[in-house]
């Protein structure tokens, strides 16, 4: 009778969550994943991390959804990008407009630290909820830069960069001992423009006067009841006490559902048929290097390999039942060859069906030329992008080997074959050689963008100089058609092909098992797409080894600490 009985529970409970009322549930302590895993290591990475897609998606599909009556999410852990924060921001207030309940908690916004992002990302909930013993660290925008010129030279290493032009400040760092005026020009706007998005955002989200908000960012950080007595936060509580009250104001019937499972079990459910046409969905993540996508297996970053981004666009294009492309940019940059690769791909996809970019936090330099030639390019405000520029150099190591006793010879054939050397300066000959490669890559590069944005050389190169701009910033000056996120982007592809607003988004490449274990036949195949792991990588040391020269990511790239978070 008892195990009758526990069996009769458990159907019973399994009925309920099928066909009960539902709040949906985040946690971002574990943080989100921008695209799907593209090699073995980086799903055994994310397996426990929620994807920005399936926020996004079962989001989309819960506003129409009887069934679900509020969404609950949990905001702290690993700081989110700020683009990624409004892309969440975004999804959170459509949620909100249909009529549903969306309550934020969190613990503490910031610890004895900022917490302006993380806070700016609450403030779009109908409720916000702060753990008694927290804080809203709500202190405003700072962008910080460490210079090493000064220790670099007392180590006896120089370093040797050209720049096209004036605000290509990626080598500042190892040339300069502070911000040049462009570059205390540039990120002076970015931290403006970053700045007045999220005090709109805030005073929309908490009914509150821009002007009001000001006040409080200078006035920052504040104790939870201060936050309460400001009106930041509507209430302090503890987690079981947010959920008590979810619960009255849901019904007691109401079970807890993370979004994600919620998303993939509506995909299950409503599985489109595999002739069906569709929308094709490619991410392009990371730094942009030839040949194929990958991570290193000690860590860090994964980066966007030309070949894989080719062959997955090449599928797409020619797929028949795909009737639009988007291209999912999140990129620093990195090799000018690799971006110049996919820009081809990119303008052949154009040219047989629509291809809509949609950028995440980050799509400077080469994330820029990878995206151009889109038929539309979307970010959003707080996106990094442009830095249209060039720069290309290396460092000096001849000091310091001479302090450490260390001497080099060299036996050549040819006036430059060492010209790449470390240990030796550039002669005017190789200044020249290089000057020479700077300018034709900065040409083309402004040229491209004119064409593809219908802009004159002139107003391009305006535009251009190696400058950083905002979403908002880059829409105004026309480098960026629209501000929005990915279910904007794909909405607008299905406009374009002329499907309905639920056809289906099929990420590309698109391999069966077998496929995947095979490998490719030809680099036409569309398992040529797939990435892997690089043995060869500096792992969590990527960045700087490539910024030291030790190799070289490219010379489109943009620095890491112009990521707000």
């Amino acid at each position: 009778m008892d195990a009758g009985k526990a069996i009769f529970e458990t159907v019973d409970r399994l009925r309920q969550r099928r066909t009960g009322p539902l709040v949906l549930e985040l946690d971002l302590t574990e943080g989100v994943t921008e695209g799907p895993p593209t090699d073995p290591l980086a799903a055994v990475l994310s397996m426990r991390k929620t994807r920005l897609a399936d926020v996004i998606g079962g989001l989309r599909r819960a506003r129409r959804d009887s069934r679900v009556k509020g969404l609950v999410v949990k905001i702290g852990g690993p700081p989110l990008g700020l683009a990624m924060v409004q892309e969440l921001r975004e999804a959170v207030l459509h949620f909100r407009a249909s009529g549903k309940l969306t309550v934020a908690f969190a613990e503490t916004f910031g610890e004895f630290a900022g917490g302006t992002v993380p806070y700016y990302l609450a403030s779009a909930f109908e409720r916000v909820y702060l753990q008694p013993s927290g804080d809203v660290g709500l202190t405003g925008v700072a962008v910080e830069q460490r210079f090493l010129k000064g220790a670099l030279n007392k180590l006896g290493v120089g370093y040797e960069v050209g720049q096209r032009h004036e605000y290509k400040t990626a080598a500042n760092t190892f040339t300069q001992d502070h911000m040049t005026e462009p570059h205390r020009e540039s990120i002076g706007r970015i931290v403006e423009s970053i700045t007045e998005t999220m005090i709109d955002g805030i005073a929309e989200g908490r009914r509150l006067d821009p002007d009001k908000v000001r006040e409080l960012i200078d006035r920052g950080p504040f104790t939870a009841e201060e936050a309460r007595e400001a009106g930041l936060v509507d209430g302090l509580a503890y987690r079981d006490e947010v959920y008590d009250e979810l619960k009255r104001a849901a019904g007691a019937e109401a079970n807890l559902l993370y979004v994600s499972r919620y998303a993939r079990a509506a995909t299950v459910r409503k599985l489109p048929h595999p002739g069906a046409d569709a929308i094709a969905l490619v991410h392009g993540i990371g730094m942009i290097k030839t040949g194929r996508s990958g991570r290193s297996p000690l860590g860090g970053g994964g980066a966007m390999g030309s070949d894989t981004i080719s062959a997955a666009l090449r599928a797409a294009r020619r797929d028949e039942h795909v009737k639009a492309v988007v291209f999912r940019v999140d990129s620093p940059g990195g090799s000018y060859v690799a971006s110049d690769t996919v820009w081809r791909e990119v303008s052949l996809t154009r040219k047989v069906k629509p291809v809509i970019v949609s950028m995440g936090d980050l799509a400077a330099s080469g994330g820029y030329f990878v995206s151009m030639a889109a038929d539309v390019i979307m970010a959003q405000p707080g996106t990094l992008t442009g830095s249209i520029g060039v720069y290309g150099g290396k460092p000096v190591f001849a000091d310091l080997l001479q302090r450490m006793g260390i001497s080099t010879e060299m036996v050549a054939e040819g006036a430059n074959a060492g010209m790449f050397s470390t240990s030796r300066t550039f002669s005017p000959e190789q200044w020249e050689r290089i000057n020479a490669w700077l300018d034709r890559i900065y040409d083309d590069f402004v040229g491209k963008v004119a064409s593809s944005r219908d802009l004159s050389r002139e107003r391009t190169h305006e535009l251009a100089r190696g400058r950083v701009w905002t979403g908002a910033d880059a829409r105004a000056n026309g480098l960026v058609d629209e501000l929005g996120g990915l279910e904007d982007a794909l909405a607008l592809a299905r406009k374009r092909a002329g499907l309905s607003e639920d056809a289906p988004v099929r990420t590309y490449p698109r391999l069966n098992p077998l496929e995947r274990l095979r490998g490719p036949d030809s680099s036409e195949d569309k398992s040529a797409a797939l990435a892997r792991i690089r043995l060869d990588a500096w792992g969590p040391l990527a960045r700087l080894s490539a910024e030291l020269g030790l190799p070289a990511a490219g010379p489109l790239i943009l620095p890491e600490w112009y990521t707000i978070r």
